[in-house]
């Protein structure tokens, strides 16, 4: 019998959303501040590089003739102050605020479900629909208050109100369109691992989309606009970009974000009302009749847990890796155009050969993607304490024995990713290039990325084990903060104590400079110290069991 729908099915919502937003009254606030400040930094930042129309106009002209400039930061339909902060700022915060959505909406869905706090919920006075509609709307409206948000922060930048707005909404219409993402897939898997993973996974092919049909776009005759390609328009984030803020200001496009949007809710409430709670819909695969002898030791059981998480972060890096050493071959080019890029890129990789110096940069925001997977993987053992850890712990298995065994496998996983990355970095670059003679090169200069990786990884372990229940929260926040500071700190030429704070400030910039042994040994002593003050206090401190 299915059942039945009308007001009774959305009963207690707006409860089950005041709870949800004293669930997040920390991560909110914190994602929706640092995206505004860095939306504002770009834009102060590109008020001090391109101030005058020559200037502007430079970066346009470099933009239409790089395909490596499109891919990632999409086309700038004309030269003005306003087209290139949309340009510098779009895709990074709509992209995190895709990010902010998903793992909303499927903390409050999915999660709640997995951990069991759905079914004593629903034991109450609670309609059907009422808690994926609390999820949505609580991401939505975090959405609308970044939109409004990012529109006040640029008006101060000196930039007009009305692009402003329309870029503020852009972003948060970009986000808000993924929140129904993770809504259909916390209806059809049964783990919020893979609900994250399959909405990230969408999120990826749209920037992919978006960035195959910018960065093979075709320029006009004027060498200063490109006209995208058609698969940009498959993806939401190219639906924000096509607004054009600050030039021709067309709103129209928003209405695709809001009927995916609607579509996709849609989508997931009809999923809601044709299975279980606790359930999805994809069929739980069969195992095996027996078990291999693997599972019986904690390595082998921490390895069964990771390797979905490494093998989908190998496979999105592996193809960025590729995408990043094909244009590699036209970072000559690209540099060549512009004294200020050319500048602001010395920041980033150093200064010498055109593409060592553009690899270099490259390989520094390659080691931050990495990291990610390194905090996710570190961040199951969290997710192990509230589940079925005490059983584990209730047999000759220790808690060091288990923690280190998670360690291990996301320390070899980290290497192993960073060697794939740099080796498809190097690969696709002699392909497009026509020489190998790279390849050692872009292998070494991915796995020097390693000991800050480490000493992240530390940091991690060091909070799982003091502060567990705010570990997730600061964990991807300190990622976020060493993204910032290592992407954007060296464009606003922050003091030497602020790039310090991460330890990607603190790795050699390979291939474009020597490699210094003095900075490595001291990330690698930081990781062991940190790791071993989380083991520490994670054996003398109680499980937290609750989320």
């Amino acid at each position: 019998m299915r059942p039945s729908a009308g007001p009774a099915t959305f009963t207690g919502t707006m409860r089950l959303t005041r709870l949800a937003l004293r669930r997040d009254r920390v991560q909110l606030p914190v994602w929706l501040l640092g995206l505004t400040a860095v939306t504002g930094t770009v834009a102060s930042s590109v008020l001090g590089l391109y101030g005058s129309e020559e200037e502007q106009a430079a970066y346009a002209r470099s933009s239409a003739l790089s395909a490596v400039s499109r891919v990632f930061n999409g086309v700038v339909p004309e030269p003005g102050l306003g087209a290139i902060v949309v340009a510098e700022s779009y895709g990074l915060v709509a992209v995190l605020a895709a990010l902010m959505s998903i793992m909303a909406v499927v903390r409050h869905t999915r999660q709640s479900e997995e951990t069991g706090r759905a079914e004593m919920i629903g034991s109450m006075v609670v309609g059907r629909h009422a808690m994926l509609t609390a999820a949505l709307l609580v991401a939505v409206g975090a959405n609308a208050v970044l939109a409004v948000l990012v529109a006040a922060v640029l008006p101060a930048a000196g930039l007009p109100a009305a692009g402003s707005l329309l870029l503020g909404v852009a972003i948060g219409a970009s986000g808000a369109a993924f929140a129904g993402v993770a809504a259909v897939a916390a209806q059809i898997t049964e783990s919020a691992r893979a609900a994250n993973g399959i909405a990230a996974a969408v999120l990826g092919l749209a920037f992919l989309l978006r960035g195959l049909g910018d960065g093979f776009g075709t320029a006009g005759a004027d060498g200063l606009r490109v006209t995208s390609l058609w698969p940009s328009w498959l993806s939401p984030l190219g639906w924000g970009q096509r607004t054009e803020p600050f030039t021709a200001d067309r709103p129209w496009p928003l209405l695709l974000h809001t009927a995916l949007l609607i579509v996709l809710a849609g989508t997931a409430y009809r999923l809601t009302d044709h299975r279980d709670v606790g359930t999805g819909m994809l069929p739980v695969r069969r195992g095996p009749a027996t078990a291999p002898r693997a599972l019986l030791s904690p390595l082998g059981l921490a390895w069964r847990l990771q390797r979905g998480v490494l093998y989908g972060w190998t496979a999105a890096l592996l193809v960025v890796g590729g995408m990043l050493g094909a244009l590699g071959d036209q970072a000559e080019e690209l540099l060549g155009t512009s004294d200020e890029l050319a500048e602001a890129m010395a920041r980033l990789g150093g200064t010498g050969d055109p593409v060592d110096v553009y690899f270099a940069a490259m390989m520094g925001f390659t080691g931050v993607l990495v990291a990610g997977y390194t905090v996710q993987a570190l961040l199951r053992m969290r997710a192990e304490e509230t589940g079925p850890l005490e059983a584990v712990l209730a047999t000759a298995v220790s808690r060091p024995r288990w923690m280190a065994a998670h360690i291990t496998c996301a320390v070899l996983g980290t290497a192993a990713v960073l060697a794939g990355t740099g080796l498809a970095n190097g690969l696709a670059y002699a392909v497009a290039a026509g020489s190998a003679d790279r390849v050692p090169a872009l292998l070494g200069a991915a796995l020097v990325q390693l000991p800050a990786t480490l000493a992240l990884a530390g940091f991690v372990v060091a909070v799982i084990g003091l502060l567990p229940r705010w570990s997730v929260a600061i964990s991807w926040t300190a990622l976020a903060g060493c993204l910032l500071i290592g992407q954007i700190g060296p464009l606003l030429e922050l003091p030497r104590w602020a790039a310090d704070l991460s330890p990607f400030g603190h790795t050699p910039a390979l291939p474009s400079a020597d490699l210094t042994v003095t900075p490595l040994a001291a990330l690698i002593a930081c990781a062991v110290a940190l790791g071993a003050a989380g083991l520490t206090a994670f054996r003398r401190r109680d499980l937290s069991l609750s989320a």
